[in-house]
């Protein structure tokens, strides 16, 4: 799962193209064809090359079960995705799905429909509901509500740093020790003086660097941070923790040494997995993605070899990663319930989307077994993102993914460690002033301080500043008291 390009997803742009606005309109979200409902599903993500055969294949196995649905996905670049959905959200369009952003936030407005009695015995999307991990569900409930469904996959995750194993062979480089971001400064040294006009740690606009164990209860995008392992219950400014001003550091060293772009802060450019435009970025991988097997497959097999910097816990952000949420003004909301419903049961359905089409990218080689082998006709752009669609635990596999990996696989799941932040998803409703304001400070440093563009002592302490006029503290007494409840009720 690619932390930097989804990341890259808050860029967006300032309002909607005369385009998209037609396709999500307010009324014009579900339309009828013929005694058929057609349902829209907007997406992240580029539209794939092979996308009227994939949906013409997924709507004839939606009509095994619903005769009268048919889907229809849209697709807004990652780096619009953001802001256009804030659009549709905000202004009330009546859309029938959508990758959520913002859950928590906007689940509080009102802005989704309530899933709740859909989830429950007899319910639309029981039959579903009941695959998903019990954790996904514990992240999601607000109010003891649920506002969206989860992608059941990578319940728990770490974030990686992932080498280009072509130019780590090239270049003679080792990275058997790193476990941190400071710990591959000899291997970036190495191969930037080797090659200093490829990037050697390619990341951009929208980077999160990464503390080894801390949940953001807001959002990574705000400094609230809470500590998972619950050593410490205090709800922190993550900026003015030791740990984060060392990466920090770190990183600022890298950015002077020509280590990371010098337009970072400013850059949307994508390093595409299967070029070989960089030498290590940030990635995210959980259970679900059998080490580096997801990130090769969506490479084209290009090799990779990550290595974990932070810790694995169960959290409400990871619970959070993929969620589909349907429109409260959605005109079918019933319909939309039952495309969620297929697309997390329906072997056929689901794989014919995430693998792309039997007979063109891939073949079985024991159906019984759902083992599957890959074609030349499988690169990227000819399937979707298993990670954003629909339950993982009924996806194909690979020959290549042996029982012993998928026996690592749910040995891990079922040993994974909770946050202690795991369901803590406070209301910000009477603190709209403040978040607003601490929103238009941090935009103005996150990006210069996370990309180790600014020296960060003193940004932070102007940040600071800034944020403590913007209303930090209030948020922080704020949050604090909700936190202590919540660990009251557990």
């Amino acid at each position: 799962m690619n932390k930097f390009v989804k990341s890259a997803a808050v860029i967006g742009l300032a309002a909607f193209s005369t385009m998209a606005l037609a396709g999500c309109g307010k009324g014009s979200s579900s339309s009828s064809a013929g005694s058929k409902t057609t349902v829209n599903m907007y997406m992240p993500g580029e539209k794939p090359k092979n996308y009227d055969a994939m949906i013409k294949k997924a709507n004839t196995e939606i009509h095994k079960t619903y005769k009268n649905i048919n889907l229809k996905m849209n697709f807004i670049g990652w780096g619009d995705y953001a802001q256009k959905y804030n659009v549709m959200v905000t202004s009330g369009n009546s859309y029938d799905l959508a990758f959520s952003q913002n859950y928590t936030n906007n689940a509080l407005k009102g802005a989704y429909a309530d899933m709740t009695s859909d989830l429950k015995a007899g319910g639309v999307a029981n039959k579903a509901y009941k695959q998903v991990d019990s954790a996904y569900w514990k992240g999601l409930k607000i109010d003891g509500k649920i506002y969206g469904f989860p992608v059941n996959a990578n319940v728990y995750s770490q974030n990686m740093l992932t080498f280009n194993q072509a130019l780590l062979n090239k270049n003679n480089i080792s990275v058997s020790g790193v476990n941190s971001y400071a710990s591959m400064e000899p291997a970036l040294a190495k191969f930037h003086k080797a090659n200093p006009g490829t990037a050697a740690f390619a990341i951009g606009q929208g980077f999160k660097p990464s503390p080894k164990h801390m949940d953001f209860p807001l959002g990574n995008g705000l400094p609230f941070a809470i500590d998972a392992s619950g050593k410490s219950t205090k709800v922190v400014n993550v900026y003015d923790t030791s740990e984060m001003q060392s990466i920090l550091k770190t990183l600022h060293s890298y950015y002077l040494k020509g280590y990371i772009p010098k337009d970072a802060a400013t850059s949307s450019t994508q390093y595409n997995l299967q070029d070989n435009t960089w030498f290590v970025r940030q990635e995210t991988q959980g259970p679900y993605d059998y080490g580096d097997t997801t990130l090769s497959n969506n490479a084209g097999g290009k090799k990779l070899t990550s290595k974990a910097i932070t810790d694995p816990y169960e959290s409400s952000a990871s619970s959070q990663v993929a969620v589909w949420n349907i429109s409260k003004t959605s005109k079918h909301k019933k319909e939309a319930m039952q495309v969620l419903n297929l697309l997390n049961t329906n072997k056929t359905l689901l794989n014919n989307l995430t693998w792309g089409l039997q007979g063109q990218q891939w073949n079985f080689t024991n159906e019984a077994k759902g083992k599957i082998k890959l074609t030349k006709k499988y690169k990227p752009n000819y399937f979707l993102g298993a990670w954003m669609m629909g339950n993982n635990k009924n996806l194909y596999t690979q020959d290549s993914t042996t029982a012993a990996m998928i026996k690592k696989r749910d040995d891990s799941i079922k040993n994974a460690k909770e946050s202690k932040a795991l369901g803590f998803n406070p209301d910000t409703s009477s603190l709209k002033t403040e978040m607003t304001n601490l929103s238009n400070v941090m935009s103005k440093y996150l990006d210069i301080l996370n990309t180790g563009t600014a020296d960060p002592l003193p940004t932070i302490k102007k940040m600071n500043k800034e944020l403590k006029t913007a209303g930090y503290d209030k948020v922080q007494k704020e949050l604090q008291k909700q936190y202590n409840a919540f660990l009251a009720k557990q």
